[in-house]
């Protein structure tokens, strides 16, 4: 049974920004216990390891990154939609200093390569899971504007293509730490895929 001697969300937020800030490996469960203010002992006691607790916390992290795709992508015309999308993508990267980059990449990939092949199928199970999800985010808007007449084309299509985009922009942002490279690239995909009309100058 899980101990109730600290508040479980605040405990995974933690956990979520010491893994975020310094990678999978470089986060200690010993620096997270002292900011979480509990016995390291409590979090083996809890989740059984460092990844374990890094698994559950990015679930929390992806809920909440899903409720606000969904609320970004839900206002406005298609091409506004996905300019903040892409913008909230962006600023999601580059938040920190210096910029944590993304968090998936970071954190999860690591996780990915573990040696423990539980550790690994979680961590491919979960951001395949996310992608997915926001997938059919970016696909539900793309119906609605084809509804409306802002869209013809194949929106299972055209979200995939924005979904795969960001990811290209994670590895752009740590190659290169060129923001202004990275909305260009941004307008230029949805440029690619709604064509240039209704673009504000």
């Amino acid at each position: 049974m899980r101990p109730r001697e600290f508040d479980n969300d605040a405990l995974l937020r933690i956990a979520f920004d010491q893994v975020w800030r310094k990678g999978l490996r470089g986060a200690l469960l010993s620096d997270i216990a002292r900011e979480a203010g509990v016995q390291r002992g409590s979090l083996y006691n809890a989740f059984g390891s460092k990844e374990a607790l890094f698994l559950a916390a990015y679930d929390r992290y992806a809920g909440d990154y899903l409720a606000a795709v969904e609320q970004t992508l839900g206002g406005g015309n298609l091409r506004d939609s996905l300019t903040a999308f892409f913008e909230m993508t962006i600023r999601n990267f580059r938040s920190g200093t210096p910029p944590r980059g993304c968090p998936t990449t970071r954190g999860l990939m690591e996780l990915d390569s573990s040696a423990d092949a539980a550790l690994h199928h979680q961590a491919r199970d979960a951001f395949a899971a996310l992608v997915t999800r926001i997938t059919a985010l970016i696909e539900a808007a793309f119906v609605r504007a084809a509804a409306r007449g802002e869209f013809s084309g194949d929106a299972a299509a055209a979200a995939w293509q924005i979904a795969t985009v960001t990811r290209g922009l994670a590895v752009l942002e740590r190659a290169f730490d060129d923001e202004p490279q990275l909305r260009n690239i941004a307008a230029h995909t949805i440029d690619l895929v709604l064509g240039k009309a209704g673009r504000a100058a």
